[in-house]
């Protein structure tokens, strides 16, 4: 019988004269590629990221988010499960000051969360990423989802991320330190929490002009924009029990619009990302 040679998953006959190559790769073959390609896929290497050795990564293939979740945190794990991207959590523990390791500011300076590697970034490469709404457009980017297509309403969303990072954002974060964490250090001056409170509730009222006869943010298609901003005004009820004192039953079309976002099924899920150990 001629001997037989395994070559590219095919079996070859050779006699004296001729290879004989089957027309098609036998099962086996297409067995043997499978495996031999699956055996030589490299692990992607991360050890260019310190962050990795403080928060190792079970699967160094797929995207390490290094967050809690907060307000800002939350928006980054909720567009993940709305873009079905595979990810690996890694809660950063504020009570133990974890954001200002020199680990954690070898890839977010700033020590803040979240932060983010791609380990599949631009060409292929490993990329390091924070701030919560550069990652949320990023990760937009990257898919071609969760902004729309036309140049236009894809700038203009844009706009509206950047009123979450510049307005809503720091706003309601100031509202929340003076009415709930420093409430005992302003008892005897009311101006702080007066003046973050004012402004939280005008900020909530551009919100409501823009949500009239609206079911998004941007018309019909949910966007970046309303992860950027729906868990700010559900922060602010949730973590600082504001939602009284920023009268939330002034802004229906907020809170219509604040009940469809945490509906979301990648809402219910990205919500308490990363879970407690």
């Amino acid at each position: 019988m001629p001997d037989q040679v395994r070559h590219d998953g095919r079996v070859h006959f050779l006699t004296a004269r001729r290879d004989v190559v089957p027309p098609f790769p036998t099962a086996f073959g297409v067995l043997f590629m499978l495996h031999r390609n699956f055996q030589e896929q490299p692990v992607t290497d991360l050890s260019a990221f310190p962050i990795t050795q403080k928060w190792p990564a079970k699967n160094p293939d797929i995207i390490q988010l290094y967050s809690l979740p907060t307000p800002n945190g939350v928006k980054v794990s909720i567009a993940l499960e709305e873009l079905g991207l595979a990810y690996e959590p890694h809660r950063v523990d504020f009570g133990g000051n974890e954001q200002k390791s020199p680990e954690f500011v070898s890839l977010n300076p700033n020590g803040r969360i979240p932060a983010l590697i791609d380990p599949h970034g631009p060409d292929g490469r490993p990329i390091g990423l924070f701030e919560s709404g550069a990652i949320l457009w990023y990760l937009a980017e990257k898919t071609g989802k969760l902004v729309p297509s036309d140049p236009a309403q894809k700038y203009e969303t844009l706009c509206w991320v950047m009123f979450q990072m510049g307005g809503v954002g720091p706003m309601f974060g100031q509202f929340g330190h003076f009415y709930k964490f420093a409430a005992d250090k302003v008892a005897n001056n009311s101006y702080p929490m007066e003046r973050y409170r004012d402004e939280a509730k005008r900020l909530l009222g551009v919100l409501e002009g823009r949500l009239q006869d609206r079911q998004w943010i941007m018309g019909e298609t949910y966007t970046v924009a309303d992860i950027a901003l729906f868990p700010w005004v559900r922060g602010a009820d949730i973590f600082y029990g504001g939602r009284d004192v920023l009268g939330y039953g002034d802004f229906p079309a907020v809170m219509g619009w604040l009940e469809r976002c945490t509906a979301r099924p990648a809402s219910q899920k990205g919500i308490d990302v990363p879970a407690k150990e």
